[in-house]
């Protein structure tokens, strides 16, 4: 079993060093969705690539920063790109965003992403919330997330994702006007997009949008005791359910489009924790 504390001492002493304050919430932001940074008040950046054992962001749409920013009053550690599988990193490296906020004292974490929809109903520029997580294609990884933990005797039946933290959520949308989907969110390795039948496959399974990140972000942070819940913006259809070819252009053009609506809709969040 990896001990996280021994293999990122350098990188938490340097950031401990770096840090102007305890954050309140972690969030982790997805392909195409890293220009909610500007909307808030920035006190610092740090690019990851100065910091030791950090693992480089190589995707279109993370930018590789973590900011630390304040809004309403509330102290926020932002990640301006993630770290996924498909990149060649393992899960040690793929969940340092959620080890780190842990150890800076965050005690919520808000994960977004960018996902395709699976679900007939819902369309490219959707939000949604998830409602629960399917991570049964990365079982193995996930166990081992389970020993990273460390934490003997600890209750391994958690409440994922935070049915408090997902009222908040709720009610902050309808506070705003915003329309918001809920839904399951599946998750995949990568690094292809999936195929028509697997997506036919998902969607017999319960599944309502599929994507290459945040499950094991988020178990692991449920693990730890964060208040943990996830937002996907459905940027396409899945394979499958349309006629068009998936691009990461796509992506990113209709993370882009609805970036108000995400702005306003996680600005809210923030200010009603």
């Amino acid at each position: 079993m990896v001990d996280l504390n021994f293999k990122y001492k350098t990188l938490l002493d340097f950031l401990k060093k770096e840090t102007p304050f305890t954050p309140d919430i972690s969030i982790i932001l997805g392909s195409g969705l890293g220009d909610f940074a500007e909307q808030l008040k920035i006190n610092k950046t740090i690019l990851t690539g100065k910091i030791p054992n950090y693992p480089a962001s190589t995707v279109s749409g993370h930018k590789g920063k973590i900011h630390f920013a304040e809004y309403e009053n509330k102290k926020i550690i932002l990640f301006q790109g993630r770290i996924h599988f498909y990149e060649g990193y393992n899960i040690n490296e793929c969940i340092i965003p959620v080890f780190i906020s842990h150890k800076l004292g965050a005690k919520n974490l808000l994960l977004t992403n960018a996902a395709g929809g699976i679900n007939k109903n819902f369309v490219p520029g959707d939000l949604m919330l998830a409602n629960s997580l399917n991570g049964i294609l990365i079982k193995r990884e996930l166990t081992d997330l389970i020993g990273l933990t460390n934490l003997a005797g600890k209750d391994n039946f958690i409440s994922l994702p935070d049915p408090e933290f997902n009222e908040i959520i709720r009610q902050s949308a309808k506070a705003k006007g915003i329309k918001i989907k809920e839904g399951v969110y599946i998750y995949t390795k990568g690094p292809t997009y999936e195929t028509p039948a697997e997506i036919r496959f998902f969607a017999k399974y319960g599944a309502d949008a599929v994507g290459m990140s945040t499950v094991h972000e988020a178990v692991y942070s449920s693990y730890l005791g964060m208040k943990t819940a996830a937002i996907s913006c459905i940027t396409n259809f899945a394979a499958g359910i349309s006629l068009q070819k998936l691009t990461h252009s796509e992506v990113t053009e209709t993370a882009d489009r609805v970036k108000d609506t995400f702005a306003r809709l996680v600005k809210a969040i923030i200010k009603t924790l």
